[in-house]
């Protein structure tokens, strides 16, 4: 009798125990909290008033010596001018004097040297179009690069108000969802930024070198920069 008592209580404690298990479970389905993720986007447009600009001198001779002598005497003047102008980080990129080869039936011939010596600088749109036609007056033949920025400044300003934008796009996002399905938010538990991207419209402009003394001047266009941020947002509900 008394071992029949037993395990009468060990079954029901199992039950109760099981029944305890069970009544945990569903209240922490209950409980467990549902989330909404959202990706604001955020888009601001700026005006571009930085232009970074490579140049440089080319010269060919069947003279080592020459070649170099000449690649110097036009890059001085072409640095005269540029300083002339007060261009802001003027350096030199880089400097080569190479064999200039050719091709006769086949067979490779050295015929002279080839020099180039590239400077880049910093100026304004309005200015780059004169500044380029008086590069190229002082002895300057081709334009290796060119690029288009706004300052520090601007583009610091224009992150934060990206930011603002894109978290304002996830909110609005979220309350259409929320209202659409009848559902109440609670909180946000989880916010996660990402990096904002530089983006430009317009291509870089072209600017047509030649032998000849440039008589008008160029005209450069700058480029419109935008500064986009994306926000994404875990709301609970």
């Amino acid at each position: 009798m008394k071992k029949a008592k037993f395990w009468l209580m060990v079954v029901l404690i199992s039950l109760l125990a099981s029944l305890m298990i069970t009544n945990s479970a569903i209240a922490a389905i209950e409980n467990s909290t549902r989330t909404l993720t959202v990706t604001g986007v955020g888009i601001k447009k700026i005006a571009t008033t930085i232009t970074q600009i490579e140049i440089s001198v080319e010269i060919q001779d069947k003279s080592a010596t020459k070649t170099q002598q000449e690649m110097a005497r036009r890059t001085n003047s072409v640095l005269d001018f540029l300083r002339s102008r007060k261009v802001e980080q003027l350096q030199t990129k880089g400097i080569r004097l190479e064999p200039n080869y050719q091709y006769n039936n086949n067979k490779r011939e050295m015929v002279g040297y080839i020099g180039t010596n590239a400077v880049s600088f910093r100026t304004t749109p309005e200015q780059l179009g004169t500044i380029l036609d008086g590069a190229v007056n002082a002895g300057a033949t081709s334009i290796n690069g060119l690029s288009m920025t706004a300052s520090e400044e601007v583009i610091i300003s224009a992150q934060k108000k990206a930011l603002e934008l894109a978290t304002i796009d996830a909110q609005q996002k979220a309350e259409v969802i929320f209202k659409t399905l009848n559902l109440k938010a609670k909180e946000v538990s989880n916010i996660q930024i990402n990096s904002s991207a530089q983006i430009y419209n317009g291509g870089a402009p072209r600017y047509a070198m030649s032998a000849d003394k440039v008589s008008s001047t160029t005209t450069i266009i700058g480029a419109q920069q935008d500064i986009e941020a994306l926000v994404t947002l875990q709301i609970s509900y």
